[in-house]
């Protein structure tokens, strides 16, 4: 496969791995000093990610957690720094533990250089998953 280095065309790429469950090709995506940031995040669940590995340890039981079904609404925004893009999403899938539904919206903050995220500011809806208990991505920690 071709590098990507478009940021928009990287993010739709990324989604498209997260759908299909390749964790590890998404976390190849990112630089090796990339950062993930979680502005909102409840307290006890990481604020801050730093490096491809920290990314990785993070994502790494995602599918175990959260079944992705698809991205219904995905908009993404240009902006000033052709490095940086403003994205507006929204997940749908199901919760693996109880079969509940997934649905949450995101707002992300997305900068890749030379064809890797070096950043990406995840201003996501922690109501989801303070609703569901059995959602636990805080790096092993239950809370």
């Amino acid at each position: 496969m071709p590098t990507i280095t478009e940021p928009a065309d990287l993010f739709r790429h990324g989604l498209r791995l997260l759908l299909d469950k390749d964790v590890a090709a998404w976390v190849d995506l990112w630089d090796d000093d990339g950062v993930l940031e979680f502005p909102f995040a409840p307290d006890g669940w990481p604020r801050r990610l730093d490096g491809r590995a920290a990314v990785a340890d993070y994502m790494r039981d995602y599918p175990d957690h959260i079944d992705l079904h698809g991205f219904p609404h995905v908009e993404i925004h240009q902006t000033t720094d052709p490095r940086t893009i403003v994205v507006e999403m929204r997940g749908v899938g199901r919760l693996v533990s109880g079969d509940d539904p997934f649905d949450t919206t995101y707002v992300a903050v997305v900068r890749v250089e030379d064809g890797r995220i070096t950043r990406y500011r995840d201003y996501w809806n922690p109501l989801a998953v303070l609703r569901s208990p059995e959602i636990d991505f805080t790096g092993g920690r239950n809370r």
